[in-house]
């Protein structure tokens, strides 16, 4: 089944692996905005443990906006402190120096939409990883038809005519979600190295940014995910 994911910001090892051991993966951002989720959020280790880096919207409080339609804000110094974070998280991991030119350059840019900003660090790390997974991107919201596939609207016919069934996808938008466990049929990445271990021990389902930083050419096969990856080889 192919996945269907939320847009999500540079995105957990566990997003990577999904992409890696799929040939392609649905975006969809005609869904509504929710916050506290993968859509803002990244999770890096710094020396005092786990830190979320999150992205400041522009959003209208109580009014339920489409992906794609939410703007970001720039009143306050995020893009910054982030960056200030990601290197001080990082200043001593054994890869940094090869990633950070590009985490500054993506940082750097005015996004006008929170989707364009997660499209944008989500292809930053599959290129990290020579991802080739097709990413297809659906505007408007993904229904399902009976038997777990996604509906497809009839180009002709009587208005009444229900839709037909389109391929079968597994919907990980909702179940997907850093503060809940991870569903079923999404696999943990294991342990890698990490420069804090000594103080936090190994922390889970942490930014791909903290992957390529700790294991630089050995990211791809941190993800665990052996033969079946597509992908091609990591340049550092």
């Amino acid at each position: 089944m192919t996945p269907l994911l939320s847009a999500f910001y540079f995105g957990s090892v566990e997003h990577y692996r999904l992409l890696a051991t799929h040939p392609k993966v649905i975006i969809d951002v005609g869904e509504h905005y929710m916050r506290q989720s993968y859509r803002t959020r990244t999770r890096i280790i710094g020396p005092n443990g786990p830190q979320d880096l999150c992205v400041h919207i522009a959003h209208d409080h109580g009014k339920k906006m489409p992906m794609h339609q939410v703007g970001l804000s720039y009143a306050e110094t995020w893009r910054e402190q982030q960056l200030h974070a990601i290197r001080t998280a990082y200043g001593k991991a054994p890869w940094t120096l090869h990633f950070i030119d590009a985490i500054t350059e993506l940082l750097s840019r005015k996004y006008d939409r929170l989707i364009d900003l997660d499209l944008a660090s989500m292809r930053l790390g599959m290129e990290w990883l020579g991802l080739r997974t097709e990413v297809v991107v659906r505007e408007n919201y993904v229904e399902f038809a009976s038997g777990g596939r996604q509906a497809v609207s009839k180009n002709a016919g009587p208005r009444t005519a229900a839709p037909r069934p389109g391929p079968a996808l597994h919907d990980l938008r909702t179940s997907f979600h850093p503060k809940r466990p991870l569903p079923p049929k999404v696999t943990a990445v294991a342990p890698y190295p990490q420069v804090f271990a000594d103080r936090h021990g190994f922390v889970p389902r942490a930014s791909v940014i903290d992957l390529v930083c700790n294991t630089g050419p050995e990211a791809v096969r941190a993800l665990g995910v052996g033969p079946y990856l597509i992908a091609g080889p990591l340049k550092v």
